[in-house]
């Protein structure tokens, strides 16, 4: 159930004629839209074309739009990356940052803009607040996010003083980056991290025999492109299950799976941003130098009390009361 009212505006901004919410919009923009996997029906994805759509930028009226996707390969990253730049598009929008980096290589003078995690480690920008290439957008992860999704675990699963993080593969910087942000929020609580580096072709067995051999009470499930298609997703959530683990995942996909809890950036809210802030400005003529990086400003609480009690495990009232969701 949805703890979250939402209340629709009517006002003289949302009666304003679209013609002139939308001045100087040319005839004819083209877009593209990169992802790893999403479809097109995702309601994340369908926000985004909404927004530019109240914004004045329509698809089939004065925007070409090319949908392109990985569909979870990682090795047609590259493919999908020439293939977009191909059409000379007004501007790119991609979904995660191996993937823009993959753009970033083919084209250093279309404008982009992404949804990532740290984009200074991934060597997009030298800066948050004036990006020093050609891509901009919205960096998903902080040091205070892996904090809260640890302090929010281990108010389900106190007891636990060891706590396994499911990582990606060693060696990118960005996955070394984030192992640090998640070491120095277990130290900041007192308690033990086991880092689990896991390659996008494995099959977790390994990962999750390791967090029952060194006995963890809990996990942390990392936000990586690698594990985010449904059949890792599953695959994790079933692990869990069966080794009676308490986890907390970067996204609501996981919980809608069976997954215990999961606290993310509010994605719908993200794509809004990402669709009037970045690319319809830079369709009115803004440089990404001009867009500083920012960070989300709206997240969102699930909690699954049906695996909650699978788990044998009580959910603290004050976490019922501040979810956005419970799935019962």
């Amino acid at each position: 159930m949805r703890r979250r009212d939402f209340i629709s505006l009517v006002g003289g901004a949302v009666a304003l004629p679209l013609a002139v919410r939308a001045e100087s919009i040319k005839n004819q923009y083209r877009i593209a839209f990169l992802t790893a996997g999403l479809k097109r029906d995702y309601p994340p994805v369908t926000e985004f074309f909404d927004e530019l759509s109240r914004a004045g930028y329509v698809e089939g009226q004065n925007i070409v739009v090319e949908f392109l996707s990985t569909e979870g390969k990682s090795e047609r990253r590259s493919e999908i990356a020439r293939d977009a730049v191909r059409g000379n598009p007004d501007a790119i929008f991609v979904v995660t940052g191996p993937l823009t980096q993959h753009v970033r290589d083919v084209t250093p003078k279309i404008p982009i803009a992404c949804v990532t995690s740290d984009p200074v480690a991934l060597g997009l920008t030298t800066s948050l607040a004036r990006p020093s290439g050609n891509v901009t957008g919205i960096n998903l992860l902080s040091s205070e996010l892996m904090g809260k999704r640890l302090s929010l675990l281990l108010e389900v699963a106190p007891q636990s003083t060891t706590v396994g993080y499911l990582s990606g593969p060693a060696g990118a910087p960005v996955f070394e980056e984030l192992t640090g942000k998640v070491l120095a929020a277990a130290q900041a609580l007192g308690r033990e991290i086991v880092v689990l580096k896991v390659r996008p072709d494995a099959d977790f067995t390994e990962a999750f025999a390791t967090i029952a051999e060194r006995q963890a009470g809990a996990l942390l499930v990392g936000n990586f492109t690698s594990f985010a298609d449904a059949r890792h997703v599953r695959m994790i959530v079933e692990l869990a299950a069966r080794h009676k683990i308490p986890t907390v995942y970067p996204s609501r996909l996981y919980t809608s799976f069976g997954g215990l809890m999961s606290y993310s950036p509010d994605l719908i809210d993200v794509n809004r941003q990402l669709g009037i802030q970045y690319v319809g400005r830079i369709l009115k003529g803004a440089k990404p130098a001009d867009l500083p990086i920012q960070q989300p400003t709206k997240f969102e609480l699930v909690i699954n009390l049906k695996t909650a009690k699978a788990l044998g495990l009580t959910v603290p009232d004050r976490l019922l009361a501040i979810a956005d969701e419970v799935i019962e």
